[in-house]
């Protein structure tokens, strides 16, 4: 006999504003810094730390939409319903939500990879079995529960921020000291530079995951914008001084050609062996695909919620309140991914997707806030931010598409 409406269990509110910013941090740092800084230093030579901030404002912007949409309506799957209440199109919310499932589950892809180079420092087995054996890892601790997975994040995010400060300890003299070699022989052009925007921005995917597990916070109206505002200071903060010291301790191209760059810039800086930071980074970028899984299991979960997609992926275990289907369907996406991609390709693949996704929301609230749809929540941005949004977010991703075009 199947249940009721009424009947079928839902997700449980479990997340404070301290959890949620662990999340938010532990999917924003796993996924940018430890997996990308080298790719961001190739493009960019001396000028990564721009490419990082510039990335930063195009995020910032259409964080602060977010925010102030996470209030309105604090449900899984949210891009999709973001564009369904702008737009009044269920085919262009299922279109949305297909695309920041597969955006996420895209960049999940790109963080196993990059984790995989760090395993493999440690561990002597196939790249491709090391990277069949972390998804089969991820989606059980996602399918465990989320307050287990989010404690289990929140120790890692701990420890993997712990890990960046410690490369800014070590390699910040050689760095004030002056470059030990040179970071790059040529100062990258526009195409350069707007490929390493594209991939630095890569680094600041994260925000717009969190959104999705807003069925699962406590006061989403209050806890939501503080904890993607928080996640955007913190990672902004790393990622520029890091791409600065990295660069300098190794030089842009060494950096580049490494696949566990901060492992290199950790021995280069102290003349010791690198194991115990690549185990540290290897659980840090792992910590980034985890929170990516959980986020392409709740869209999954809240489309089919929403009718968009088959019910069997609305389905919530009982003893662990998770989406058991919708896991293991976004595992099975990511594990694709991995076994058919370079990183690299993946991580522009995430950009581009997330920069069309942001485009979109922002001009779906541009169109909610016209209708004037007012909501208990005290957070929202100024009428004209979401026109600014979209214009930034759709300014890169036409420079991209540009870019790879001619």
């Amino acid at each position: 006999m199947s249940q009721s409406k009424s009947q079928t269990p839902g997700l449980r509110r479990r997340l404070g504003v301290v959890s949620l910013t662990l999340y938010g941090v532990g999917v924003t740092v796993g996924a940018g810094i430890y997996v990308l800084v080298g790719k961001v230093a190739g493009l960019a030579g001396g000028m990564a730390p721009l490419a990082f901030l510039i990335a930063a404002v195009v995020a910032g912007m259409t964080a602060m939409s977010f925010a102030e949409l996470s209030v309105r309506y604090p449900r899984s799957a949210g891009e999709a319903i973001y564009i369904r209440e702008g737009f009044g199109s269920a085919l262009a919310s299922l279109v949305i939500g297909l695309a920041v499932a597969a955006a996420g589950l895209v960049s999940a892809g790109a963080v196993v990879v990059g984790s995989s180079g760090y395993v493999g420092t440690l561990v002597p087995l196939p790249l491709w079995s090391i990277q069949i054996l972390l998804v089969v890892i991820l989606s059980g601790i996602a399918i465990w529960g989320i307050a287990e997975s989010v404690a289990i994040i929140g120790l890692i995010t701990i420890l993997e921020t712990g890990g960046l400060l410690l490369i800014l300890v070590v390699a910040l003299p050689a760095a004030l000291d002056g470059p030990a070699v040179a970071t790059s022989a040529a100062t990258p052009g526009f195409d350069g530079m707007m490929a390493a925007v594209v991939i630095a921005f890569f680094a600041f995917i994260g925000f717009e995951d969190m959104v999705n597990v807003a069925e699962e916070v406590r006061e989403p109206e209050r806890t939501m914008p503080r904890a993607i505002v928080v996640t955007l200071v913190i990672t902004t903060l790393l990622y520029v001084s890091l791409s600065w010291v990295s660069s300098a301790v190794t030089g842009a191209d060494a950096l580049a050609a490494s696949d566990a760059p901060l492992s290199l810039v950790f021995e280069q800086a102290t003349g010791w062996s690198a194991a115990p930071f690549a185990v540290l980074a290897a659980f840090a970028t792992l910590n980034g695909a985890l929170v990516l899984i959980i986020m392409g299991s709740r869209i999954f979960y809240g489309m089919a919620c929403q009718g968009t997609l088959p019910k069997v992926l609305a389905g919530v275990w009982t003893a662990t309140g998770t989406p058991v289907v919708a896991t293991l369907a976004a595992a099975a996406f990511v594990l694709i991914a991995v076994l058919s991609l370079p990183i690299e390709t993946l991580a522009q693949a995430g950009s581009v997707l997330t920069l069309t996704v942001f485009t979109v929301v922002n001009l779906a609230l541009v169109a909610i806030k016209r209708k004037r749809i007012m909501t208990k929540g005290s957070f929202h941005v100024p009428v004209w931010w979401p026109w600014l949004a979209a214009l930034a977010s759709g300014g890169v991703l036409a420079g991209e598409i540009a870019r790879l075009a001619f």
